[in-house]
């Protein structure tokens, strides 16, 4: 068995449902990340989402890109917002990973309203991602974001510029705030009308760790027991045409990828809110 796969939006590529995040890769060794790598090769995993600000992240991939050419849609990502900072950022993670051009370059965490207009205008990150596809350093530019408000803000960046992908966060209880979930339903729509990709993160996101004791390398409270993480992978999964970006967990990440190999239907609300009450999960952003 293998993870399906579905058009990445408009780039031409099949890409997993479940793609690789490798913020979980941040701080591990490489044996560690080799074998990641195997787990991703025996799910069927093509796709990796990286960042040049996870840590060790892009230095751990660059072995398997070596071991596996031509495997993997290969996506990272950029923190600046000037051209100039930006374009330095890029050659550094083409560098780092070893290669000659990614496939995805995403503009990271555009959420902050003076950051966004900086972005997007003259002399912003945008002119140096639009430099970068004619140079044939990057092919597509994608938006990513997390917070309430980020549905909202990835349709004013969709009106600014045509980009190729959008990530965000999705998941029932984060669902059930009014607000998200119109914006959300409203950026779906157009994206389905543009072709861009719609890639979702914190699936099996639980609560914020708020003092206790951190078993997991995740910045929240996972979902860890293999039934529960199950109902969540299923319930993402369960709406056509999105794609699920995997938890920066590399010990999570076979739940994760079973989960998605074995999704059969989507969970009802009922059989969902009753997850929610049983391990209390609560939204990461209100």
């Amino acid at each position: 068995m293998a993870v399906p796969q579905q058009a990445f939006g408009r780039t031409g590529h099949n890409s997993s449902r479940t793609i690789f995040g490798a913020a979980a890769l941040s701080k591990v060794t490489q044996a560690a990340a080799d074998r990641t790598l195997e787990v991703l090769l025996r799910h069927g995993v093509n796709h990796i989402d990286v960042a040049a600000s996870y840590g060790d992240a892009e230095l751990r991939i660059a072995p398997w890109l070596k071991l596996e050419p031509q495997r993997f849609f290969l996506a990272t990502k950029t923190g600046e917002r000037t051209a100039k900072r930006a374009r330095e950022e890029l050659h550094r993670s083409l560098d780092r990973l070893g290669v000659d051009h990614v496939d995805l370059w995403q503009l990271h965490n555009l959420a902050d309203p003076i950051e966004w207009d900086t972005a997007l205008s003259p002399g912003g990150v945008i002119e140096a991602a639009v430099e970068a596809r004619d140079q044939g350093l990057i092919k597509w530019i994608g938006v990513t974001g997390h917070g309430a408000q980020i549905a909202a803000n990835h349709r004013r960046s969709l009106d600014r510029f045509d980009f190729d992908s959008v990530l965000l966060p999705y998941n029932f209880v984060t669902m059930q705030l009014p607000y998200y979930a119109e914006n959300f339903e409203t950026l779906s729509r157009t994206c389905a009308e543009r072709n861009v990709a719609v890639q979702t993160i914190k699936s099996i996101a639980a609560k914020p760790w708020l003092g206790r004791e951190r078993t997991h390398t995740t910045w929240y409270e996972p979902l860890e027991d293999q039934a529960d993480i199950d109902l969540a992978v299923w319930w993402v999964l369960g709406r056509p045409g999105v794609f699920l970006n995997t938890a920066g967990d590399i010990d999570l990440l076979p739940r994760v990828l079973d989960a998605a190999e074995c999704f059969e239907k989507r969970p009802t609300d009922a059989q969902m809110t009753t997850l929610l009450e049983r391990t209390r999960t609560e939204p990461l952003f209100v």
